[in-house]
């Protein structure tokens, strides 16, 4: 029996194994391109009710995890915020948009900082399940719109609120000139996606295995555990940069690594990754999809190209 890839494989890239792929190369032949994603996010008391997820579990008002994660805007991420200000290090911020009208202060202090913002949705209670396409394109154009006022930046990446999309999602990234979705989780490379405009448009490396919450609150380590595992996660990728350029991103949220008992542990991770600043380039999201774009996008979709040709002779 022949299987149907449409029902198999949502088809927004191709295989592409790791090995035997054209080289990249970072700025000043560095090895890893490193970068963080502070998540800064508004959660609802009380959202609208999505007919496929609940926000909460419990009933209105279930003021236990609104304010669990309000510790974040409140405490958390100005504790983060002044760590990577020591070790000189700007975040890419995955942002609920509303969070510009909800902590402005925030915004700002991260806009003063040289930080970048890509768009998180609304509000991350807020979930693109069973949205039509006209609303899911007034959330991109919300999220262009609000981030430029409140920053003067133009936004161009993209992570779903709560991981949520739609069969249109990335078609609707490329066409809006997006540059970089942090939604897919195959690579730790940069990989070119398939778009019905032919835009380009690339999967960013972004890892759910080293992100806080799963650490935290899915697999319930320890602040030492999550170090211990950010350090051996860099430490690999760095010596597989040696043979083609790899990508890092811890994803964070500053309610739970922003904890007084998490900073000080967070810190080493830090300080090791810093010990390695002549073999890793320190930067944004954006600015590793401007380089990529520019420097290997190009060769890279010829030898998926070609490969994807040769796998069908």
């Amino acid at each position: 029996m022949t299987a149907d890839p449409r029902k198999s494989d949502p088809g927004l890239y191709d295989y592409w194994p790791y090995e035997n792929r054209p080289k990249i190369t970072w700025p000043d032949g560095r090895k890893l391109a490193f970068w963080i994603a502070p998540n800064i996010e508004f959660y609802e008391l009380n959202p609208p009710v999505n007919p496929q997820r609940k926000s909460w579990p419990r009933p209105h008002p279930d003021i236990t995890p609104y304010s669990y994660r309000d510790h974040g805007n409140r405490v958390g991420h100005w504790r983060l915020m002044e760590l990577m200000d020591a070790f000189d290090m700007r975040g890419s911020v995955s942002l609920s948009v509303a969070m510009c009208q909800h902590h402005p202060e925030i915004i700002e202090a991260c806009t003063a900082r040289g930080w970048e913002f890509f768009s998180h949705g609304i509000y991350n209670t807020r979930y693109i399940y069973g949205m039509d396409e006209a609303q899911e394109r007034a959330i991109l154009e919300d999220s262009i719109k609000t981030v430029q006022d409140a920053t003067g930046q133009r936004i161009r990446g993209y992570l779903a609120p709560a991981l949520t999309h739609t069969e249109r999602t990335i078609d609707l990234l490329a066409e809006y000139d997006f540059r970089y979705s942090c939604d897919l989780f195959q690579d730790d490379q940069p990989q070119p996606l398939k778009t019905k405009s032919g835009k380009r448009l690339i999967s960013m490396p972004y890892s759910l295995e080293v992100n806080d919450h799963y650490a935290y609150n899915v697999y319930g380590q320890s602040p030492r555990q999550y170090t211990d595992l950010l350090k051996r996660h860099f430490d690999t990728l760095l010596a597989e940069g040696e043979a083609s350029g790899t990508v890092m991103c811890i994803p964070l949220h500053a309610y739970l690594v922003g904890r007084a008992h998490r900073i000080g542990p967070f810190r080493d991770v830090l300080d090791h990754v810093a010990a390695h600043r002549d073999d890793v380039w320190i930067t944004t999201a954006g600015e590793i999809a401007d380089y990529y774009l520019q420097h290997h996008y190009d060769t890279a979709l010829a030898d998926i190209r070609a490969k994807t040709a040769k796998g069908r002779g």
